[in-house]
């Protein structure tokens, strides 16, 4: 049996480079991604770590880096035993301008018949995307507490 893949689309007033920054700016994850920071240099075949209060969380690689259309990496959760132990899966922001507004759409693809990373991301990705329109289009982020809300 094939785990469907998780799909997000949105859309945010914003233009496709506030986007971009706001998905690939260490200081600027940190404020909407659960106080989480995401830091690379974003060029296809970096790592990208995802860190949250000195611990790694997921460990990653640029697949493909086009500013500001189209982002892709690979997912590996390392901070449970059995999400490590899992074959990467792929998540792909397709960043397309709509006027005044860009539409978002996030796929997270790619996961085992027994993934224990889907039902996890499945919450955390609306949260984390919802913050993220957020504070692009009012400059404050969504208050998430990972302990109680992910």
């Amino acid at each position: 049996m094939r785990i469907p893949e998780f799909v997000y689309t949105t859309y945010i007033r914003t233009t496709p480079d506030k986007l971009w920054h706001a998905l690939t700016d260490a200081d600027f994850t940190r404020k909407y991604w659960m106080d989480c920071t995401l830091t690379s240099d974003w060029k296809a075949g970096s790592r990208m770590t995802m860190e949250r209060g000195g611990e790694i969380k997921n460990d990653c690689v640029i697949l493909e880096s086009d500013p500001p259309r189209r982002l892709s990496y690979s997912w590996v959760s390392i901070f449970d035993e059995e999400m490590k132990k899992e074959k990467p899966s792929r998540v792909t922001y397709v960043i397309e301008p709509r006027g005044e507004m860009v539409r978002l759409v996030v796929t997270h693809e790619g996961f085992a018949d027994d993934s224990k990373t889907l039902p996890s991301i499945s919450s955390g990705w609306p949260m984390v995307l919802s913050s993220l329109k957020s504070i692009l289009e009012t400059g404050k982020p969504l208050i998430i507490d990972p302990a109680k809300d992910a």
